[in-house]
């Protein structure tokens, strides 16, 4: 049974949404004070839990590591005070055996759990990049045409690779060393209670540091990880724009701007730099300063025979070690904050919601013929300014439509509605009287195709981009689809043929020859609705005679709207809409809308006869 329109939701509010999907990167990036939201941490949650059997085990091992680890000082007390001492040079070799073995144990331990849990880190790392590439590849036109792609570049590619290192290691090395200073702390007090309680005044000292440097880290490594979002969409936008940038002779003033940018960022990277190397020699100052205190008091102590000098080595032993997790929790930390605020700008990305989506229970789209409707439909790419306003258009199965008007009439809007990259502010889209926003979207998409201005071909051959729609398609059908639009000499010519590969966006191919390898796509995708979207504009005046028999051949059968500023291309269209200020003001053929002598003979008078004049020379 076929869907009738109705209303959606609240357009304010879904335009309200998306204002905050355009802000929040940039605004991220910029609020350098913002508090750590560690709700974002939440988001790695369930992929530690997908390796939860290698995440124990690893923490198993180092377990066993910190334990066997902290054994070490105890064994040469021992054999200092029971056997050194007592000149037992059979129990001495003893001893040696067993911190051989305790070694050998120790080094097996932390051999398997660092490749255990760098395993699981790759693996979740892994799964990230997936789902967050994913994610992005589901998100509407509308985040991409207010986001700095660099941005989202920086995302995805450095701030994946500083959580490498804190999910692969970092993590678990932080929980070492916290299970190492509980473990050295209780053996202390076990050994020598007086001494421990001693040693331990420092510590207020420690606090201390850790305080400062709270403070100053966070709002340090966020500066870093904004500069480097902000190189990237500088380089992003200065590579793609290239072309713009030599025409007009801007190579020195871009340098010199990035020459900025790109000093602020390592600016940045220093100052962070410079905080973290700031707190490891306090470290080493203070725990000086214990071993000090040791050293003299219980030197003191063993002068009196109060305290054996096993003891004292091993107190010492473990003064060193008490400090040794300190000092690797200083840097640790310094990589949690870096880690944390990747964290962060990930699950940012992971978090913006997806403006378009099948609604629960959408259908998908049956064959359909190609009977299209615009019913009243209200269109705003910001709420308060619509483009479209109560556009009424119906076009039957089979009919070519032409669209022609001013810049910012409506006209590419109109054919972003009818593939649902945006979703309406009101009344309805159908094709054979169904509301697109109740089927599912590939399933919509699948039957619509599109010729855009600007052909985009991938990294690949001919072959590969011509049947990038329907993958199952033969060679045989490639090269029927090639021939049809006037392509297949063409590609003939090229120094491998179909197989020629073709470089980053077909820099290596002409304008015109990668608009006929889109047509010959359009074509074997076999869409039962086809949009030209100026899709003849970059085409000499040759190349367009060889494809205007392709023209034919593509549009036939098939409900077809065409954007276009050729005559060529227009005039032989069923019927032809002049759209102003996002209404229909006048609808016919060519002949028929020049007799009118309204606002298509105008158009005609300044634009399409020069056309027409220059196609007929």
């Amino acid at each position: 049974m076929k869907k009738q329109a109705h209303v959606p939701e609240s357009y304010v509010e879904h335009r309200r949404r998306a204002t905050w999907i355009e802000n929040s990167l940039a605004r991220s990036d910029e609020d350098i004070n913002a508090k750590f939201d560690w709700g974002s941490i939440r988001l790695f949650g369930p992929y530690l839990a997908r390796y939860r059997l290698q995440v124990i085990l690893s923490i198993v091992l180092m377990l066993i590591f910190t334990g066997l680890n902290l054994a070490n000082p105890f064994l040469i007390g021992v054999a200092i005070d029971n056997y050194i001492t007592n000149r037992d040079l059979h129990g001495l070799a003893i001893i040696g055996i067993i911190l051989l073995i305790v070694n050998v144990a120790m080094w097996q331990a932390q051999y398997w759990q660092i490749w255990t849990m760098s395993w699981a880190g790759q693996q979740i790392l892994f799964h990230v990049s997936t789902d967050m590439y994913t994610h992005l590849q589901k998100l509407s036109l509308g985040f991409y045409d207010r986001t700095q792609i660099g941005r989202v570049m920086s995302r995805l590619q450095s701030d994946i690779d500083v959580l490498e290192s804190m999910l692969s290691s970092g993590l678990l090395a932080m929980l070492s060393s916290v299970v190492a200073l509980v473990g050295i702390i209780g053996t202390m007090l076990v050994l020598n209670a007086g001494l421990a309680l001693l040693s331990f005044t420092v510590l207020p000292i420690m606090v201390g540091i850790a305080i400062f440097w709270q403070r100053h880290a966070q709002r340090s490594f966020r500066l870093t990880r904004a500069a480097i979002s902000m190189v990237n969409a500088t380089l992003q936008e200065n590579i793609s724009g290239i072309r713009v940038i030599q025409s007009l002779v801007r190579e020195d003033r871009n340098s010199e701007e990035f020459e900025r940018l790109n000093a602020y960022n390592r600016d940045t990277n220093l100052e962070a730099s410079r905080i973290a190397a700031f707190i490891l020699p306090l470290v080493e100052v203070v725990a000086a300063v214990a071993i000090a205190l040791i050293v003299i008091f219980g030197g003191m102590e063993v002068a009196h025979h109060t305290l054996l000098i096993g003891i004292l080595v091993t107190f010492t032993l473990y003064i060193n070690r008490f400090f040794d997790p300190i000092r690797d929790l200083s840097q640790q930390y310094t990589q949690l904050q870096r880690s944390g605020v990747a964290a962060e700008r990930i699950s940012q990305i992971m978090n913006v919601s997806v403006e378009i989506q099948d609604r629960p229970g959408a259908q998908d789209l049956p064959q359909i013929q190609g009977n299209v409707e615009f019913r009243n439909v209200v269109f705003g790419y910001l709420h308060d300014r619509p483009v479209l306003r109560g556009l009424n258009l119906r076009v039957e199965a089979g009919q070519s439509i032409a669209i022609v008007g001013p810049t910012g009439a409506g006209k590419s809007t109109i054919i972003s509605l009818l593939t649902r990259f945006y979703d309406i502010q009101d009344g309805a889209v159908l094709i054979d009287g169904y509301d697109i926003r109740d089927v599912t979207q590939h399933s919509l998409r699948s039957q619509v195709g599109v010729v855009p201005q600007d052909p985009f071909l991938f990294t690949g051959t001919v072959r590969d981009n011509i049947r990038y729609g329907r993958l199952d398609a033969t060679n045989e059908e490639i090269i029927a689809a090639a021939q049809a639009v006037g392509a297949h000499d063409l590609i003939m010519q090229l120094p491998n043929g179909y197989n020629t590969a073709i470089r980053e966006r077909g820099r290596n191919l002409s304008v015109g020859q990668r608009q006929l390898i889109s047509f010959a796509r359009a074509l074997l995708a076999n869409p039962r609705i086809l949009i030209l979207d100026e899709a003849t504009a970059n085409i000499d005046t040759f190349t367009e005679l060889l494809v205007q028999q392709g023209l034919q051949r593509l549009l036939y059968g098939r409900t077809a709207f065409i954007i276009a500023h050729r005559l060529s291309t227009i005039k032989h269209a069923d019927s032809i809409i002049v759209l102003q200020s996002g209404r229909i003001i006048e609808k016919g053929t060519h002949q028929e809308l020049l007799q009118r002598k309204g606002a298509y003979a105008s158009l005609y008078a300044m634009g399409f006869r020069h056309t027409e004049e220059e196609e007929a020379s």
